[in-house]
């Protein structure tokens, strides 16, 4: 076995992201499809992993830095938050997550009725439904546990780990694929000579230069410091109460009263170019770590029937993106772009979601509306309406006799 220590494991990310990038630029395919690069190079890697298990080598990183880069890139999404500018998408919020909660509904369905079909229990199409597709491996590992030990459902928590694995490099893989379909569809904005270029805002192309300074850089870095040291202090407040959240949503909050607090005081402008060179570093890092790591032979693991209701689930992401999420967001290209994100945290996660949408708008030009809507949706939102959903689910008669 090969252990590498926190710096290897940073070398090893930041390689991947190098690779990653390289892939993109020479391979057509994935640079058509629009495929992220952290997804490209660490599914790469992921797979070289998994042969040189096969071999009897297994190669093991240090993961203690991907949980506070995560952590920092939700905390510049709050920071980039501004009530202003949230007040503007409001209506779209309202309509996005009208969809969201549709497909929660409808993952759920499926699951459901497909493991009645295959002859396994319901539990594990919930399983394998909204619980890890939408909500991702915390969700998946908490609600495992209740599954085994309320339910006697055994081996919950593997299959739930399995299937946010699964969720996570199918997001990463469909939503590029996804809004290429669409785009063809519609009018890419700025495509006109006499549309006047603009500077890129938050997290849109994350490779366009912007100006910083040392002691800039100092101030953003205190802000996302205190956002992570205030946020996990609440969590741990709320912990165990009727009011407990996740940490990332906690530390996203934090940001947002921070950046609107300081401006609506006059005591501090946020520095946004600069926010989104650190959150995009954050989410880079973080995503190179997370899927370097993935222990792909745990797919590998899963039972047929369990595979079967997985690709199926897959498709219905990519079908519901396609004729429900593209339609009723407006069919245009910021719809085509939050398909795209849809897709990303419909199967994986937040940062998925983000880094689909990147790989679209670095290469067809930016979507405000879809960088503004998306994290806020799919960082918080969704997590309390899939609870909702969730136990709706289990309060029915179909359930209580299990």
């Amino acid at each position: 076995m090969i252990q590498l220590d926190f710096y290897g494991t940073l070398v090893a990310a930041s390689l991947v992201l190098l690779l990653g990038r390289g892939l993109v630029t020479r391979v057509g395919v994935l640079r058509n499809f629009n495929i992220p690069e952290p997804v490209a190079g660490g599914l790469l890697v992921a797979l070289v992993l998994l042969v040189l298990r096969a071999l009897d080598i297994e190669v093991r990183f240090d993961t203690s830095l991907q949980a506070p880069l995560m952590l920092a890139f939700f905390a510049t999404i709050g920071l980039s938050a501004d009530f202003a500018s949230l007040k503007k998408g409001g209506r779209v919020v309202g309509v996005f997550l009208l969809a969201v909660a549709g497909l929660l509904i409808l993952q759920n369905a499926m699951g459901i009725g497909l493991a009645t079909m295959l002859g396994l229990d319901p539990l594990m199409g919930l399983l394998t439904g909204s619980i890890t597709l939408a909500g991702g491996h915390g969700t998946g590992a908490a609600w495992g546990t209740v599954f085994s030990e309320k339910y006697g459902l055994a081996s919950a928590s593997e299959l739930a780990i399995a299937s946010a694995t699964f969720g996570l490099v199918l997001g990463g893989l469909i939503g590029g694929p996804v809004a290429r379909l669409l785009i063809k569809r519609v009018e890419v904005p700025g495509c006109h000579a006499q549309e006047a270029p603009r500077l890129p805002k938050g997290f849109e192309q994350p490779n366009k230069e912007r100006s910083i300074t040392p002691f800039s850089f100092i101030e953003t870095l205190a802000l996302i410091a205190v956002s992570l040291l205030v946020g996990t202090l609440l969590n741990g407040l709320l912990h165990g109460t009727a009011f407990e959240l996740p940490t990332f949503v906690c530390v996203l909050f934090v940001g947002v009263v921070l950046r609107n607090g300081l401006s609506a005081f006059g005591l501090y402008q946020v520095f946004e170019r600069e926010v989104s060179v650190l959150g995009n570093v954050s989410l880079s890092l973080f995503l190179a770590i997370a899927l370097m790591s993935l222990k792909l032979w745990d797919l590998a693991a899963l039972a047929l029937p369990i595979f079967i209701i997985l690709a199926v689930q897959t498709l219905v992401m990519a079908l519901f993106a396609v004729f429900v999420t593209f339609r009723v967001m407006g069919r245009n290209y910021d719809a085509a772009v939050l398909a795209a994100g849809h897709c990303g945290f419909g199967l994986g996660a937040t940062p998925t979601a983000i880094a689909n949408m990147q790989a679209v708008t670095q290469r067809y030009g930016p979507s405000q509306i879809a960088f503004l809507v998306v994290p806020m949706v799919g960082a918080f939102f969704i997590d309390i309406i899939n609870v909702i959903v969730i136990k709706l689910y289990l309060a029915l008669p179909f359930f209580a006799a299990v």
